[in-house]
């Protein structure tokens, strides 16, 4: 089982894919509760779906991939959860996918995504509620995250995640949202 690989990775920058973290001179709007940290207070907290993860790390240009490199820099709070990131971990190892990367870069770029995202555990399961049991776990994660956004190309597998106050958005929608460049 992964663990949540905090330590080794803040501001590294991988072969082909670069990932940005605040260096020591650079502060994130934080706030400490415990355990929990909460990072920009009236943030916009989002969870990535592992469609969006894939297609971030199989090329360099589309919206997904300008999402990714903006994960941790404050622009918006991305929450994951204990079964999300294994959602994401096995859709990262899937064999169908010629990854551009080496499998330790892929590795680094999983406990980034941990270590620049809020972690929220899972206390109430609202399933079935959605047609995919993934994407029960994915609705969970925003609901436990107390998320407004969940960020994926399966629009239409999210109806109903409004009764909970969460829209689902693609990738481009997000950057027009938090006006980046498409």
């Amino acid at each position: 089982m992964r663990t949540w690989g905090l330590s080794r990775v803040r501001d590294r920058q991988l072969k082909n894919f670069s990932v940005s973290a605040p260096g020591r001179g650079e502060q994130r709007n934080r706030v400490d509760r415990g355990r929990d940290t909460a990072y920009g207070i009236g943030m916009l907290r989002v969870v990535l779906d592992s469609n969006v993860l894939v297609a971030g790390l199989r090329s360099r240009r589309g919206a997904s991939f300008r999402v990714l490199s903006l994960v941790g820099a404050g622009r918006f709070v991305t929450v994951v959860t204990v079964p999300l990131v294994l959602e994401y971990e096995r859709a990262v190892c899937d064999t169908r996918h010629a990854w551009p990367h080496r499998a330790e870069d892929l590795r680094a770029v999983l406990d980034y995504l941990c270590a620049a995202s809020e972690r929220r555990q899972v206390h109430f399961l609202w399933r079935p509620c959605l047609p995919d049991a993934n994407d029960d776990m994915v609705l969970e994660a925003a609901v436990a995250g107390k998320c407004t956004t969940i960020v994926t190309f399966n629009i239409k597998d999210f109806a109903g995640s409004e009764r909970f106050g969460i829209r689902a958005m693609v990738p481009g929608d997000l950057l027009g949202h938090l006006g980046e460049k498409r």
